[in-house]
């Protein structure tokens, strides 16, 4: 049976490509590192890397075989942290992976309070894009997902998160700040200022502009920007106007550098969704996050999204 240390000690050296940084690493003298990967290399049968000099490189055996060691380990992790959660004392380590800029805002706090009431638990939230939300679970990088979409794939469970705002911003000194809203056909001559094509504001906005007979390519793209943040300043700055979550505009709305317009009839409402693998023998703390996003003790935060007023 291969020992778990030969495999943590292999996936350090992968990953640094030196036995001496892998050393550093795991708290180990680099001779004990060399000897851990000569007897791992003995019992696979092939060398998993080749040293020409000072460089290290992985074989065609250790590339094939980095992958399958990661799931190795953060198996036995789960087994470790499961055996150890038996009781209410709950431990380990949740992950977190969050495509939306609302799920962000919301997020941070909700993981807070869960981590107060769970000091054992470590919790870690990973920004990636939507497209990498479900393969970051499928291969166990995280243990739950953030999504705006609602995700039909097999294998994976969901659940209502929470209600989200979109919302049209423009600079303070812009002619519509003053006005009690707008008509959707006004917004085809301004620059405004979009997040990706891929993105749930852009989803949820486009479906909306259709019933008026619009099209995004009808509108006047100025710049395309990958986060929030940077529309929210862009447009603070005079640059154009925008539709971003409610959530990403307390702060600018609160200075007044950015007024919130309401534009006649489109209801710029998302819902966002929790999800992770089904059939799977989940994480314990996984398991009480999953339950504790709908606690009546958070239903401050997951109110914020809808409640928030526009004019505080």
């Amino acid at each position: 049976m291969i020992d778990i240390t030969k495999l943590q000690v292999f996936i350090y050296a992968a990953e640094t490509l030196s036995f001496s940084e892998a050393a550093k690493q795991i708290n180990l003298t680099q001779p004990t590192v060399s000897h851990h990967i000569k007897t791992l290399e003995n019992e696979v049968g092939n060398k998993l890397f080749d040293r020409d000099g000072n460089n290290l490189n992985l074989t065609e055996t250790g590339r094939f075989l980095l992958p399958w060691a990661r799931q190795l380990i953060r198996q036995v992790t789960t087994f470790q942290e499961m055996v150890e959660s038996v009781d209410e004392h709950i431990v380990g380590h949740l992950r977190i992976a969050c495509s939306t800029t609302a799920g962000k805002y919301l997020l941070p706090q909700l993981a807070a309070r869960f981590r107060y009431r769970h000091p054992g638990v470590k919790v870690s939230i990973l920004r990636c894009t939507s497209k990498n939300i479900i393969p970051h679970l499928l291969e166990g990088e995280a243990n739950l997902g953030v999504v705006s979409y609602e995700t039909i794939s097999s294998g994976l469970e969901i659940q209502e998160f929470f209600q989200d705002s979109i919302v049209l911003i423009v600079p303070s000194n812009h002619p519509w700040s003053t006005r009690e809203s707008i008509n959707p056909d006004q917004l085809m001559n301004e620059p405004l200022i979009f997040r990706e094509p891929t993105s749930g504001t852009l989803r949820v906005l486009r479906a909306e502009l259709a019933k008026h007979d619009i099209n995004l390519d009808d509108l006047n793209l100025f710049l395309e920007l990958g986060n929030a943040e940077a529309i929210v300043e862009t447009v603070a700055a005079g640059y154009g106007i925008s539709f971003v979550s409610r959530l990403a505009t307390h702060c600018m709305l609160r200075t007044k550098a950015i007024v919130e317009v309401p534009v006649n009839g489109l209801s710029l409402k998302r819902t966002i969704y929790m999800i992770r693998k089904e059939y799977d023998a989940h994480n314990r703390p996984q398991e009480v996050f999953w339950g504790f996003i709908h606690n009546p003790e958070n239903a401050d935060l997951l109110e914020s999204a809808k409640t928030f007023d526009r004019n505080s």
